[in-house]
């Protein structure tokens, strides 16, 4: 991506994010509030991902499940017994990442982009891989989209963790390969629409 091509995404990531707060800061909050009661806890999920240039920052998420003390949740299936009841549907709707909007708008993540993941993916990249780390970590992208059901995928795998490493994150490094070569303001306007009408 050029400098100018770096701007127009910012620029774009900003004013888009500024008005997805304007019109959901409400949904957010009442999605907070049900999350904390179901949950008994914060209703505000944080975890540290990699983020741009391997660096690790904290993403926002409406809490899904309960956490239980010992219990890895690096991968979750949608069968996964810790979802709450309010959580199946946030995460149905997507509810659960409008967060990620405050994300976009502190400039630690982009609206698409490769997905942020915890330490153990992106960061273990190597070679011509490693140019993905020049991109923010996006809300979408063209391999959040091929793998929209991905929960579902796990689910139905005798080892759904490395099914994940094997299979699911080598595609989805080629796919936003490709993303980073082809981008194109227009490409990421289309993603946008395309995880919107699901």
């Amino acid at each position: 991506m050029s400098k100018l091509e770096k701007i127009q995404k910012r620029v774009f990531d900003i004013v888009l994010s500024l008005i997805g707060i304007t019109f959901t800061w409400w949904i957010v909050f009442f999605a907070w509030v049900v999350a904390s009661i179901e949950t008994k806890s914060n209703g505000l999920f944080m975890q540290k991902r990699v983020g741009k240039g391997g660096e690790l920052f904290w993403v926002f998420k409406i809490k899904t499940m309960k956490s239980i003390v010992g219990v890895d949740t690096t991968v979750t299936t949608s069968t996964d017994n810790r979802i709450t009841k309010s959580g199946m549907f946030f995460r149905k709707t997507k509810i659960d990442e409008l967060p990620q909007l405050f994300n976009v708008l502190f400039g630690t993540m982009s609206f698409v982009g490769p997905r942020p993941d915890v330490v153990g993916f992106a960061d273990q990249l190597q070679g011509d891989d490693r140019i993905l780390l020049t991109l923010l970590p996006g809300i979408t992208g063209p391999a959040s989209i091929k793998y929209k059901n991905e929960e579902e995928l796990l689910a139905n795998q005798e080892n759904p963790e490395e099914y994940n490493k094997e299979v699911i994150w080598p595609d989805k490094v080629q796919i936003n390969k490709v993303y980073l070569k082809e981008w194109s303001l227009k490409n990421d306007i289309d993603y946008i629409i395309k995880t919107i009408l699901g």
